[in-house]
């Protein structure tokens, strides 16, 4: 790749463009009319505007994005992180359109997305989970019982999205009924999906994550462990 677009504005952008340059590929900008003067588009090798000020005019906007990097000539589209960076249907009309989307395929972005199906695509490979429900909760009564098996205190978490939105602790059954509510509402105004599941509550535990980078010929690198505890 000689060329690619990056399909984010910000800090993510204009870190992505200078990993690109320093490997020797040119790099593309995209933006808004709000960000015509922002330090992405001034730090790209070529700019090209896609629309009015809200992201969903612009920087959510696919086909937008995929006619700039034809434009431009741009070989790959990088997404960054949010807008588009996570939604299977773009990455899918990204590769249909003959252009490199680089990061996971449709296939893992789904099965990522939502918790329950990454509950289900580990499960086989026998790896320790939190005890909790593998499936959508939607009966409060027969949820009651499950929460209490499982043992208090719950969390009950939207099976979309993340950064703690539809997700709630609950130390016991009188409190359940409430938070099941608050926690479906929540999950459904956030992310369009008010499916929920439960799982016990963890508590003053630690977090620690490997980052795993595989390209589509099976090869393979991780980056060592990150405590996102701290």
């Amino acid at each position: 790749m000689d060329k690619i677009l990056v399909a984010n504005r910000g800090e993510i952008a204009v870190r992505i463009m200078r990993t690109a340059k320093r490997m020797g590929i040119k790099t593309v900008a995209v933006y808004s009319d709000a960000d015509s003067d922002a330090l992405h588009v001034k730090s790209a090798d070529q700019a090209i505007h896609i629309g009015p000020s809200p992201s969903s005019e612009s920087y959510l906007v696919m086909d937008k994005i995929i006619q700039a990097a034809k434009d431009s000539g741009a070989k790959g589209i990088h997404p960054g992180y949010g807008f588009l960076s996570e939604n299977a249907q773009f990455a899918a009309k990204v590769r249909a359109a003959g252009i490199i989307f680089i990061g996971p395929n449709e296939e893992s972005i789904v099965t990522m997305g939502s918790k329950l199906a990454a509950k289900a695509a580990v499960k086989k490979y026998d790896i320790p989970l939190v005890p909790g429900t593998d499936e959508a909760v939607t009966d409060i009564k027969e949820a009651i019982v499950t929460a209490g098996e499982i043992g208090y205190p719950i969390l009950i978490k939207a099976s979309a999205g993340g950064g703690g939105k539809g997700m709630k602790m609950v130390e016991n059954p009188d409190q359940f009924e409430e938070q099941f509510h608050l926690a479906t509402s929540e999950a459904l105004s956030s992310f369009g999906d008010d499916a929920v599941f439960i799982e016990r509550y963890i508590q003053s535990p630690r977090h620690i994550e490997f980052q795993v980078l595989f390209d589509q010929y099976g090869n393979g690198v991780h980056l060592f462990e990150r405590e996102c505890s701290v």
